[in-house]
């Protein structure tokens, strides 16, 4: 499969910049894929979809605070951390200079100070933190919102870049499909014989690093942790459906069942992945050109999934992260 079959335009304006006002009040195009019919809906009334005995999987990962804005020498730099190597050593993402070499220090706010002591080939820097960064990320530390959302993180971050079950910190960008969620609705799903299971998946720069290879398979994903519960492992293939809320999820699953229950994947799912756990699928509309894109039209093959697109943008439905969602079926 060529990079070109992952593009397609929008409008600018399409690219939700907030969260809608409440959770729940988005709008939800529902694809069936065996009679290729799509229809249109909003979130709150995603349990018409689900049936007794499905098993609804969310993942239970948190967002950290993970954006540090710091200093080197007087000019600005911005860091995000990606996932700590050994105790404060972590592996992050740099912008705002040209270049860093290696023994510099960078200096954020509170304090905190870090070296540099590596730049990997792939151009992310391994810094050494003088003291243990995450007790100061509540002070200083933001919201890694993604770079198409232009404005810069405000308090109603904290709360609405985050699922309502994050329990387990470690990702640094959300778990989007799950935003819309609230408690209400996945009461009322366990009230209707729906059964919940959660899973873990640290998202990390795998996920959003967009495809840059030709051909998509030879794109690389980066590493990420996932750990599933012997109980909750049951409960999903107790299920007469597993409906993953979220790629994230998919990922997480799909490597189960090739070995482990937990440990690290760089899973990369794109059309021709022939799918062994997950029956359903909600996620919000992805980039263009991104691995979440190719996973979805691996799920929902990608010619329908393309009309959907289409259609999507056709009718003005807002598109990614802070976006409106979808239901394959």
């Amino acid at each position: 499969m060529h990079l070109s079959e992952l593009e397609f335009t929008y409008p600018g304006e399409l690219v939700a910049q907030y969260p809608s006002v409440h959770r729940g009040a988005g709008r939800l195009m529902v694809i069936h894929r065996s009679s290729q019919e799509i229809h249109h809906t909003t979130f709150d009334r995603i349990l018409d979809y689900l049936a007794p005995g499905d098993c609804l999987v969310l993942n239970d990962t948190k967002v950290i605070p993970a954006r540090l804005y710091g200093d080197k020498n007087g000019k600005k730099i911005e860091v995000v951390l990606c996932r700590e190597i050994e105790k404060q050593v972590w592996e992050c993402l740099a912008f705002g200079l040209k270049k860093i070499k290696l023994g510099q220090t960078i200096k954020f706010g509170c304090d905190l100070e870090s070296v540099c002591e590596n730049i990997t080939e792939d151009g992310k820097i391994i810094l050494r933190f003088h003291e243990d960064v995450k007790v100061f990320l509540g002070e200083i530390g933001h919201m890694p919102l993604p770079p198409y959302i232009t404005r810069g993180d405000e308090v109603q971050d904290l709360e609405r870049y985050q699922t309502i079950y994050a329990a387990k910190e470690g990702a640094i960008a959300a778990p989007t499909a799950g935003l819309h969620w609230t408690s209400e609705l996945l009461n009322a799903a366990e009230n209707n014989g729906v059964m919940l299971a959660r899973v873990t998946l640290h998202i990390g720069i795998g996920t959003f690093r967009p495809i840059r290879t030709e051909r998509i398979q030879d794109h690389v994903m980066h590493e990420e942790y996932y750990e599933i519960s012997a109980e909750a492992w049951q409960r999903i293939h107790s299920a007469k459906r597993v409906v993953a809320v979220g790629t994230s999820v998919v990922r997480a699953l799909e490597s189960a069942v090739q070995g482990n229950l937990s440990g690290w994947t760089n899973l990369f799912v794109y059309p021709g992945y022939s799918f062994q756990v997950v029956g359903a699928l909600q996620t919000n509309f992805h980039q263009p050109k991104s691995t979440l894109l190719a996973l979805v039209y691996a799920f929902g093959e990608k010619a329908f999934l393309q009309k959907a697109y289409s259609e999507a943008i056709s009718h003005c439905y807002r598109l990614f992260s802070y976006g409106d969602t979808m239901l394959i079926l």
